[in-house]
């Protein structure tokens, strides 16, 4: 039988003495070894805890923003009420402006609009401005005398931010220009 490693004994047949680097004839093979995988798992373990760390802020981020826009779904799904409730009051117009129908849906989108507006929802005002594509939706193009290409001339639904979010773009029609001028 033979051993790849000798292993020396004392007198004593119960006292064993480990092979030393003579003995192994590797030199420093074993120790650098040893010291290489000694900074892959430091390597390793700095990289895990790095990884961690990234985790905990990118969760504590995550909840924080959750919280901030969490009242943006409910208040999206209000949005079509309360359009639905401006053509009501438009309607009620008609009856007259002393009507008490209309004083009171008045009344009630007052305080809808205050509702909205303290829940951190803001309207977009688009009629005369410059036709952007972030916050407007262009659902058609007139030519107009009067408004210079690119410009917003009416809105056909109103478009609201929440916070700093786009919630929903304002339906708009855009100006091509004076019609006269076209070739």
């Amino acid at each position: 039988m033979k051993k790849d490693t000798p292993i020396k004994t004392d007198q004593d047949a119960n006292d064993v003495i480990p092979p030393t680097e003579a003995d192994r004839g590797d030199g420093d093979d074993g120790t650098a070894g040893l010291q290489a995988d000694l900074d892959r798992f430091r390597d390793l373990a700095l990289r895990s805890q790095a990884d961690f760390e990234n985790y905990k802020k990118r969760h504590s981020r995550e909840k924080e923003e959750a919280i901030k826009y969490a009242n943006g779904s409910l208040l999206e799904r209000l949005l079509p009420i309360i359009d639905n409730f401006e053509l009501g009051l438009a309607a009620a117009r008609s009856e007259g402006e002393a009507s008490p129908i209309y004083s009171g849906m008045k009344l009630v989108l007052k305080q809808l609009n205050d509702f909205i507006t303290e829940s951190g929802l803001q309207p977009i005002e688009a009629v005369g401005k410059k036709f952007d594509p972030n916050l407007h939706e262009a659902i058609a193009h007139e030519p107009s005398a009067k408004v210079p290409e690119g410009s917003v001339i009416r809105q056909t639904r109103r478009g609201y931010r929440y916070k700093d979010r786009l919630l929903r773009p304002s339906s708009v029609v855009v100006s091509s220009g004076n019609a006269g001028s076209d070739e």
